[in-house]
Formats: C-alpha cells, structure tokens, sequence
C-alpha cells in the first residue's frame, strides 16, 4: 500500500469515527434529556448542603422552582454533547491505532488493557478542551437563584459574563485542571471496561467481536457507564464545587487543591459521593445508547 493510499484510509477511518462519535452523541442527549432530572438534582446534591437526599431535593425543586426547572442548563450541552462524542471517540480510535501499529513492530498489535485505558484517557484530555467550558455554563445555570433573582438569561449571556469576571481562562474555563483528570480517569475507565466486555463475551462464545449481539453492546455499554462514574466522581465533585462557587470576595475556594481539602474537613469522604444515586441511575441508559448506536 503506498503512503498516499494508506493516508486516505486513515482519514476516512478518522471520519468513520467522528461521525459514530455524533451519532452517539445525538442518541445520548435524547436519552438524557429524559433523565435530565437525575443530572440536575446530582449538581445541587454536590454543591449545596440544603438537601437531604436526592428526591428531597426532586421534591423541592418542583415545589419552588417548576418542572421545568429539571431542563435548567440543556440547551449547552444539546448544542455541544455531538462535537464532544466525535472527540471522544475519533481520539480513542486514533490512540488506538497508534497503539497497534506500535504493537505490530515486536508483537501481535493487539492492545493491551492498559494501552485500553490510556488511549482513553488521551479522549478525554481531548474532549476537555471543549467538555470543560460547556459543563461550567450547564453548571451555573443549573445553580442559580430562581425567579427575579437569577444570574444568568441564558447560556450566551452566561459566557458573557464568566468572561468578563477574570478572562476566558480563568473565568469561563474556571475548574479545567480538575475537568482534566476527571476526563482522563472517566474515559479510561469507560473505553477500558467496554472493551473488556467486549472481548471476553467474544473469547467466552468463540465468536469475533463484530458478532457480539447488538443488546450485548447496549448492556456492556451501560456497564462502562457505570464504571466511568464510580472511576472518576470525587473529581466531579470538585469541579461542580469549584464551577459554581463564587467571584470576588464571594469565593470559597483558592484552587483545586484547596476545594478537596475543604470538602474532606467539612464532610469527610462522603462529601466526594454526594449525588452518585442519580449519577448511576442516568449512566447506565445514557451511555448504553451511545454505544448501540
């Protein structure tokens, strides 16, 4: 194969998976937006003491603020979750088939589990460039006073006014070395645990991974969402924390390292689950049809 030929079929791989990537994407917002209830009740349940669990805070939610309360902050991520699926996976396949041919110079280039992980860590640290900025806009909506009260109109005067406070860097892409590592960990937790699925259901049935039933993908899709979750939330936490606290005089938080010690002082480890009940609950669905997709 010459090298112009083995260039073009790199990129239309490339393109084959960026364009899987946001047709995942598009099936994960509709089926988020069916549980975009579980995700802002896991917001208010980590940045806010007033909660005593996740339906108390369902149930105040309602009462004060409406049902369509519940849709606070989907608009961003509608607009942004496509771009951020072909990210993600366009990075990993990519990292996945450096890994390979790096592999086939002294061994079969199979990946290792451990080469799973990192190429998708290297999807997440991808997909923060845009994942971070989105997810702290959805957040400070998802956060502000109800009513005459409110901070923000809507998600472009949000970014209007994030920037303003102290520069793009610092202001609207507040929490991104903490945004960083959770991306890392979550993705490499995710791809990893999928393909582990993946290949031991085809080892364990003697058939090729193309065979695997399409509600055996939906199902271990749904499992590496779990595990993306219960890898990566302490860091999820603390970016909700530091992404909705405060400017000025009105900040609680120095930094990244900073919120993790308060958090622990004041609330112990649990303080780094709060809100995983609905996390989990919202994951499995999500994430199953991204990858049925």
């Amino acid at each position: 194969m010459s090298v112009v030929e083995a260039e073009t079929e790199g990129l239309a791989r490339t393109l084959k998976d960026l364009t899987a990537g946001a047709a995942g994407g598009i099936a994960q917002v509709l089926i988020a937006y069916i549980h975009a209830a579980a995700d802002i009740v896991k917001v208010r349940l980590q940045t806010s003491s007033e909660y005593s669990n996740a339906l108390d805070c369902a149930r105040k939610i309602f009462k004060n603020e409406g049902a369509t309360a519940f849709y606070k902050g989907t608009l961003t991520p509608l607009v942004g979750i496509g771009a951020c699926v072909s990210i993600q996976f366009g990075a990993f396949h990519e990292a996945r088939r450096r890994f390979e041919a790096l592999n086939s110079k002294t061994s079969p280039s199979t990946l290792s589990y451990t080469q799973y992980y990192l190429a998708g860590a290297f999807a997440g640290i991808s997909n923060s460039l845009i994942s971070g900025p989105i997810e702290h806009v959805r957040i400070r909506l998802q956060t502000q006073p109800h009513g005459s009260q409110r901070l923000y109109t809507g998600p472009l005067d949000c970014v209007r006014k994030l920037s303003s406070h102290e520069g793009v860097l610092r202001g609207l892409y507040r929490g991104e070395l903490v945004t960083v590592m959770r991306e890392a960990q979550a993705y490499g937790c995710w791809f990893l645990s999928f393909e582990y699925l993946m290949n031991a259901d085809a080892r364990r049935n003697g058939i090729r991974r193309e065979e695997v039933g399409s509600a055996k993908v939906a199902l271990y899709g749904g499992l590496a969402g779990e595990a993306l979750w219960l890898g990566s939330y302490p860091f999820d936490v603390v970016k909700s924390k530091m992404q909705s606290d405060g400017f000025g005089e009105g900040r609680r938080y120095v930094g990244m390292r900073d919120c993790f010690r308060q958090t622990y002082v004041r609330e112990g480890w649990r303080g780094f689950w709060k809100g995983i009940g609905p996390t989990l609950l919202r994951a499995m669905p999500v994430s199953a049809g991204t990858f049925a997709v």
